[in-house]
């Protein structure tokens, strides 16, 4: 796959990796995220993974022209391949469904024809790929959602929704960690915090892992927050 190259503003590179989402793309991303980062160029302050693409920030200021950033990455990307998949970290992720920790769960039922309960038995039932971590800290979009619990997005977004609520749009589903504005359809709420800022890498999730929800009772939500209060 021929990689393409062009600018973003005056102090990035972005490298595409493919035209559209696929299992080839995301190995081919990831490659070249984890090449780049290791290579450790001078003047690349961030290295940024999305679906098919990677960004690569540097400091213009300290000398780096972009006709000189692009060189050095085609020269290290030259030849690169997908990363072998292999079998990398599995977090699991309890959740507690509807109520109030997912108001939205009737709907995303009533737009699929489901009752809630199957809902949370297919959302429970898939193993996902986190593709890429985005939009607010540590916000995972994740791959491999069932598309009998595809839901559209709310037509007016809220102004604020809960830190560590799993959503649906369209057929991809994630989790907020922080409190943020967001246009998702809310089906439950997690006592794990993804957002770590006090630790060196600030996000629990990660591109390349595997994630898997567990339903739990609002008893046990209860008893896992208490224990990550204490933990604290």
């Amino acid at each position: 796959m021929e990689l393409k190259y062009h600018p973003l503003g005056d102090q990035a590179v972005v490298v595409t990796a493919g035209e559209s989402i696929s299992k080839e793309s995301t190995a081919l991303v990831r490659a070249i995220s984890e090449k780049i980062t290791d290579s450790e160029i001078p003047w690349v302050t961030d290295v940024i993974q999305a679906y098919v693409t990677v960004t690569v920030c540097y400091e213009a200021d300290g000398g780096m022209t972009y006709a000189e950033m692009e060189k050095r990455l085609r020269e290290l990307l030259s030849g690169i391949r997908p990363a072998a998949e292999d079998e990398g970290r599995t977090v699991e992720i309890p959740v507690c469904y509807g109520g109030d920790f997912g108001p939205d769960l009737a709907f995303v039922a009533r737009h699929n024809g489901l009752d809630e309960e199957e809902v949370v038995r297919i959302h429970a039932g898939n193993t996902y790929d986190v593709k890429m971590i985005g939009f607010a800290p540590g916000f995972p979009f994740l791959g491999g959602m069932d598309e009998r619990i595809a839901a559209p997005r709310r037509p007016s977004p809220r102004l604020e929704i809960p830190a560590r609520t799993v959503g649906i749009a369209g057929a991809q589903t994630g989790v907020y960690p922080i409190g943020t504005p967001g246009g998702w359809q809310l089906i439950g709420r997690t006592p794990v915090e993804l957002f770590l800022p006090d630790e060196e890498i600030p996000s629990l999730l990660r591109p390349g892992d595997r994630v898997r929800f567990r339903p739990v009772s609002p008893k046990e939500y209860k008893q896992l927050e208490a224990d990550r209060h204490a933990d604290h």
